[in-house]
C-alpha cells in the first residue's frame, strides 16, 4: 500500500515569493540561489556558478555549498508546514567529498523527521550534469516556532 504525500504548503512560486520578502540580501536581484522544486518534505535547489563563489585552488568555497544546503533545508521544510519565518537552524554538518567543477551546483533536501518543534533532513550537492557524483553531504536540523 503506498501512501500519497500531502500537497506542498508553499508552491515554487510562492517559496520564491516569500524568500524574496523575507531574505531580499540572497534572494533579491541577481541571486545566485533559486527553487527549482518543491514538495511535502523535499526540495530541488540551484546555485549558479559565479566565479565570485571561488576560493584559492579554483574551487567553489565551502560557504557557498553550506549556504545552499542550510537554504534547502528551510525550503524544504516550509514547503511542509508553510511560511514560518522564524524556523532557524540548530545545527548543520557538512562533509565535502570532492572538488566541485566551475559551474552550477544542485542539491536535493529531503526532510527525514518532521515534527512539532525540529525538523531534520539530509541534503546532497553536486555538480551541474553529474548527479552520480556528490561533491557535498549535509545533515541539519531546525527549531520550528511554537504556534502563537
Amino acid at each position: 500500500m503506498t501512501q500519497t504525500k500531502p500537497p506542498p504548503k508553499l508552491d515554487t512560486v510562492a517559496m520564491e515569493a516569500f524568500l524574496e520578502k523575507e531574505f531580499p540580501q540572497v534572494f533579491g536581484a541577481g541571486k545566485t540561489f533559486h527553487v527549482e522544486a518543491v514538495e511535502h518534505r523535499f526540495a530541488r535547489m540551484r546555485c549558479r556558478y559565479d566565479p565570485r563563489q571561488l576560493r584559492p585552488g579554483g574551487t567553489i568555497s565551502g560557504p557557498t555549498m553550506m549556504t545552499l544546503a542550510d537554504t534547502g533545508l528551510y525550503v524544504a521544510i516550509l514547503a511542509s508546514i508553510g511560511p514560518v519565518a522564524l524556523a532557524v537552524t540548530t545545527n548543520l554538518s557538512i562533509n565535502f567529498l570532492r572538488k566541485p567543477d566551475q559551474k552550477d551546483l544542485l542539491a536535493e533536501c529531503r526532510i527525514i523527521k518532521l515534527g512539532k518543534r525540529l525538523a531534520v533532513g539530509e541534503v546532497a550537492i553536486w555538480s551541474e550534469g553529474e548527479p552520480d557524483e556528490l561533491v557535498a553531504h549535509a545533515t541539519g536540523t531546525y527549531s520550528i516556532p511554537p504556534e502563537r
